[in-house]
């Protein structure tokens, strides 16, 4: 997997700390399309392994095919998106999480392209700091994860299957465990 070792902020200022030089060491450049390549992107991410599968009403009716939607976890401010034009925003008037901002909609933004209708990424009001792109959005070849989280199962209708290992994880709601803290817990955290 290439790394990316662009100049970051530090590197401007030469006052780079120990935890800069881990960034620069361990993350990775993520690019990603739509179907029509009318929206193209890139992020930075240390938590590329897509491993979660949401199984709640939005992911699934939004950009999960299979009765899921894989998310992983990237810098919001990495972002770099060319065809901006051709973006829009999705936001569910109702959410499993019950949260809602003040004009009553979800604080999930659902980017995807006007065009080909692609789902691309969602930002959250609530996470300032990250955005998370589909994995299916994803150009740039992703590890495979050694093992998957299923959530938000009490929303999974009859008719999808749970194709899940015995050591993958099941919840019917939200897990404790955030992924940045699922990347740390299994030594993947950043690309090593």
């Amino acid at each position: 997997m290439a790394k990316s070792f662009e100049k970051i902020g530090c590197l401007a200022r030469r006052s780079c700390t120990i935890r800069d030089r881990q960034t620069m060491e361990n993350n990775m450049k993520l690019e990603g399309s739509c179907d029509c390549g009318s929206v193209r992107f890139s992020v930075e991410t240390d938590t590329p392994y897509p491993y979660n599968r949401c199984y709640c009403s939005i992911c699934r009716k939004t950009a999960g095919g299979g009765g899921y939607a894989i998310n992983i976890m990237a810098r919001a401010d990495t972002l770099r998106t060319t065809g901006k034009g051709n973006l829009a925003v999705y936001r569910a008037a109702k959410n499993d999480r019950e949260s809602y901002e003040e004009d009553g909609l979800s604080p999930s933004h659902r980017n995807f392209c006007s065009k080909c209708g692609s789902a691309l990424w969602v930002q959250s009001t609530d996470y300032p700091d990250f955005i998370y792109p589909f994995a299916s959005a994803i150009d740039t070849p992703l590890p495979e994860a050694p093992e998957s989280t299923h959530l938000m199962l009490a929303h999974k209708p009859p008719w999808v299957a749970v194709n899940a290992a015995d050591h993958d994880a099941r919840f019917d709601s939200y897990p404790d465990i955030g992924i940045e803290q699922w990347h740390k817990k299994r030594g993947l955290f950043g690309d090593k």
